[in-house]
């Protein structure tokens, strides 16, 4: 899936993130989301690969990529430190400025960073999101019932991560099958490696505690920014056509608040837009990055 790709595990302060890169060309880093792996980006990392070099990872916590110990306040697993750690990562792996697209959890990652490091992030496009301060300020009845995975594994510990020991699985096939539009978007090698990654101990608490830092840290980290500081560097927003995003928000009009140039679009496809549509993905991706 990543023909011409070189694996990558690069020690950083806490732990060990894992990756892969390839290409030639000005830097590109991709982050991915929830319930997945660097994985996600199969059919839009080789094709971005012939016009940059192009960096994928594991957010810490997720797929290969290490889980080091939380606190009681969840510091370690907020936007904030894993945002630092990406740009650390960068850094090592010898870029220090790059572009950064992220999905979910991972475009989460990639907005703090611009916010957190200004100077590295050259370019941020963020799939099918809108800041978490701004989720959570104007979260109503659709977004409880809609995004009842947020509360769930925020929930204090160890509910939520005794309960999705027991099924990994059913998490996973929730999420691909609920937030999706194309059924087939996701190979079984694909879904499978997904479960098996979350089915760890350490990454099911890495996890909870992310959401347990999204609920508290990284809200008050946002709010503490809103008015008072920007992202510099030109944004693309997508997201879904018929998903949360396009329902719920303006989307367009939500990252203008953080940035002064920003463009964008909906896509034809559910949440998982680089899996489920990944030709238009690139498409829009190319000449924005370029």
């Amino acid at each position: 899936m990543f023909h011409g790709f070189e694996e990558v595990d690069v020690a950083t302060a806490d732990t060990t993130i894992h990756g892969r890169r390839g290409g030639d060309g000005p830097p590109v880093l991709l982050l991915h989301g929830m319930p997945e792996t660097h994985l996600m980006w199969h059919q839009v990392a080789p094709r971005l690969a012939e016009h940059f070099t192009v960096v994928a990872t594991d957010l810490r916590g997720f797929g290969d990529s290490g889980a080091p110990p939380s606190t009681p306040d969840h510091a370690p697993y907020s936007m904030r430190r894993i945002a630092r750690e990406q740009v650390e990562v960068m850094r090592l792996l010898g870029y220090e400025e790059f572009g950064a697209v992220g999905h979910d959890r991972g475009g989460r990652c990639a907005y703090r960073m611009a916010l957190d490091d200004p100077g590295a992030v050259t370019r941020l496009a963020v799939l099918d999101i809108v800041p978490t301060g701004d989720a959570f300020s104007r979260a109503n009845m659709d977004f409880s019932l809609g995004f009842w995975l947020w509360s769930f594994l925020a929930a204090p510990e160890p509910v939520p991560e005794r309960l999705v020991a027991q099924a990994p699985e059913a998490i996973v096939d929730y999420m691909l099958g609920s937030l999706s539009e194309v059924p087939d978007a996701f190979p079984a090698g694909v879904r499978a490696e997904y479960i098996k990654k979350l089915s760890k101990p350490d990454a099911i608490h890495a996890i909870c505690e992310q959401y347990r830092a999204a609920a508290t840290l990284d809200y008050q980290h946002d709010e503490a920014d809103r008015g008072r500081r920007r992202i510099t560097c030109p944004v693309l927003a997508l997201w879904s056509h018929s998903g949360p995003v396009a329902s719920w928000y303006r989307p367009l009009e939500v990252w203008k608040a953080w940035a002064d140039d920003v463009d964008g679009s909906p896509v034809a496809a559910g949440h998982f837009l680089p899996e489920e549509a990944p030709d238009e993905t690139t498409r829009l991706l190319l000449p924005f990055l370029a």
